[in-house]
């Protein structure tokens, strides 16, 4: 029997001699022709072979087709000069109407049986390992001599006729100081899977145990590794297993059919990766392009400005409209709240900062097909309904949004509020915006910019923000220009030194991202655009979807039609005017917000941002 070691030296038409001659002793692949392509296996009858080939096309992350074979035909000529599927793999697996009814060395005694049937073969993640080590990045299992984990998911890929199951992947502890170099070293390697679909918490997959992978073996984490995941080809195995097809066979998982081909021809996925962390609890990244990144900064720069000359630069953090839009990306449901009654004497007390802004991050959140509520004051439900009734009828929203209140009527309102039945495993919302939403300070009160409490006019909804603190994938944003905004409590230091009454005003309730702006309306204008800077990006696109599916440019436009305008929030500033909410540094009923003209300072912002 040949010896494992220098197998990752041979050339593949010598592995693929030795495979078939039966001599060698290991249990898997990995690791082996470095720099060569292997491939996963499937072989079913001629009949399905069209389905299953769309199938792949329609969740080509998983199943990157890199040959299909015409029936009973057993070489492979554009991937290898002298093979033959039916001993060129090291195990296989016989599945009969879903069930594995064996384990084969060879395929040879079903020589009839495979002459009705096609061959698949589809790219691997065995292919990218020398381009992960070239960039200093350490192969877990082949250090541990082992095969590679593989776990079922809770994802479900894309249906074609018969065909359908949930996304399997492979999982790679990766140094997390390494993380970018491995999602760059394997981004355009899409015959390989490409990027990574799931960086972080295993849970966020559906997956429960790493300890316990549903193929191959359990690989080990070191200190300071985080669990990489990337899509994997025995999710063809998990089709073949779900269509209860007669007869099947594919490779055993890990056990891969080595090709000739070299990995050097790449394909370009739209961009340099980034990798940005945007939960700690539980841990997740996400990726995005560099471009798409810079686009991003370049928003947060714009809105950065600072015209009330409040001081707000000492509050700005670089980096938070991308953390928050990157979390707001990844959200199923979000709650929005705004609202600042800072004119007291009036009625409604209500300034007109703040809800056009709120309503330019729930379009578009409208628009990308998530869950948006919004919670608002008890006293203002009336106003606010008046305010979402024009958005409507101006095209601002497609249709109306649910109308919240909340009032504390005991110590777990909170979290009933926020969770079914105030279980923390089950939240309602993945991600809490507040925009110009007064906020509470250090002694329990709520000021304005002139430190007048207007705690009588203000529900308790901050107690929603500090208790998503303790909800584990609950993450929130804070959206503010002076500091006595909720979720400013991140930048409080800087609010008591630099802003003028900030020792008694700033907010105390911190978010988990904090967007500073000129006016807050711009940085609800900045999310809005910024998401749609996301969903625009092919990188992050297929990170979103797991690499299954198809990507979103064809509906792009549906949401571009969803950002703000300047003739949009023209229109719904004068219906705030109507509605008498005024202006906030001037209680004006002008077309004005924070004693700003609408007229070339707000409506150039607007135009800037697009």
């Amino acid at each position: 029997m040949l010896l494992t070691g220098g197998l990752k030296a041979l050339l593949p038409h010598v592995l693929r001699r030795i495979i078939r001659c039966n001599r060698l002793t290991i249990s898997n692949t990995s690791g082996m022709a470095e720099g060569y392509k292997q491939a996963n296996v499937v072989i079913l009858h001629k009949s399905l072979a069209d389905d299953f080939e769309k199938f792949c096309h329609a969740n080509d992350g998983p199943l990157p087709l890199l040959h299909r074979s015409q029936p009973g035909d057993w070489k492979c000529p554009s991937l290898s000069g002298d093979s033959d599927i039916r001993t060129d793999c090291l195990q296989y697996r016989k599945y009969e109407h879903g069930a594995c009814t064996a384990s084969l060395k060879s395929l040879k005694e079903y020589s009839e049986q495979l002459k009705d049937m096609v061959t698949f073969y589809l790219g691997c993640s065995f292919s990218f390992e020398k381009a992960v080590q070239k960039a200093g990045i350490p192969i877990r299992n082949v250090e541990q001599k082992c095969n590679v984990s593989m776990y079922k998911t809770s994802v479900p890929c894309h249906s074609v006729s018969m065909f359908h199951c949930n996304l399997v992947v492979t999982m790679r502890p990766i140094p997390e100081s390494k993380l970018e170099a491995a999602v760059l070293a394997t981004s355009e390697l899409k015959e390989a899977h490409g990027a990574p679909i799931h960086i972080g918490d295993p849970g966020l997959l559906g997956i429960q145990d790493l300890s316990k992978p549903d193929y191959g073996d359990p690989v080990h984490l070191h200190p300071g590794d985080i669990p990489v995941f990337w899509a994997c080809g025995v999710t063809g195995v998990e089709a073949i297993i779900n269509c209860r097809a007669p007869l099947a066979f594919t490779h055993s998982p890990g056990c891969m059919f080595i090709t000739d081909l070299k990995n050097d021809n790449v394909r370009s996925l739209g961009g340099v990766p980034q990798v940005h962390c945007i939960s700690q609890d539980p841990l997740h990244f996400s990726i995005v392009s560099a471009e798409a990144a810079q686009k991003i900064k370049t928003l947060e720069t714009l809105i950065g400005i600072d015209p009330g000359e409040r001081g707000i630069a000492h509050l700005q953090r670089q980096g938070e409209l991308l953390g928050a839009c990157l979390a707001l990306s990844h959200a199923g449901s979000v709650l929005i709240t705004t609202g600042f009654p800072t004119h007291f004497t009036h009625e409604p007390p209500e300034e007109n900062d703040g809800p056009p802004g709120a309503l330019a991050i729930a379009a578009m959140l409208q628009a990308l097909e998530k869950q948006v509520a919004i919670v608002t004051d008890r006293r203002a439900m009336d106003l606010n309904k008046k305010i979402m009734e024009g958005a409507v009828q101006l095209g601002i929203l497609k249709k109306p949004i649910p109308l919240l209140s909340y009032q504390r009527e005991s110590a777990d309102s909170a979290l009933m509020f926020l969770c079914e039945n105030g279980n923390p495993g089950r939240p309602r919302f993945d991600h809490l915006i507040a925009i110009e939403r007064a906020g509470m300070a250090a002694d329990g009160n709520y000021y304005n910019a002139r430190k007048v409490n207007i705690k009588h006019l203000v529900d308790p909804i901050d107690e929603l923000f500090l208790a998503a603190q303790t909800i584990p994938g609950v993450t929130t944003t804070g959206v503010g220009d002076g500091g006595n905004e909720l979720g400013m409590g991140k930048v409080k230091d800087a609010v008591k030194k630099h802003i003028k009454n900030g020792d008694v005003i700033a907010c105390d309730v911190e978010a988990d991202f904090t967007v500073v702006a000129g006016v807050s309306n711009w940085g609800g204008y900045a999310i809005a655009c910024a998401l749609s800077v996301l969903r625009s990006c092919e990188i992050h696109d297929r990170y979103l979807r797991r690499a299954v599916g198809f990507p979103g440019a064809p509906s792009k436009r549906l949401w571009q039609l969803a950002l703000p305008s300047v003739t949009k929030e023209e229109k719904l500033l004068k219906t705030l005017v109507q509605l008498g909410v005024r202006s906030g540094k001037t209680a004006s009923l002008e077309m004005e917000v924070d004693g700003l003209p609408f007229y070339n300072t707000h409506s150039l912002m607007i135009e800037k941002l697009l």
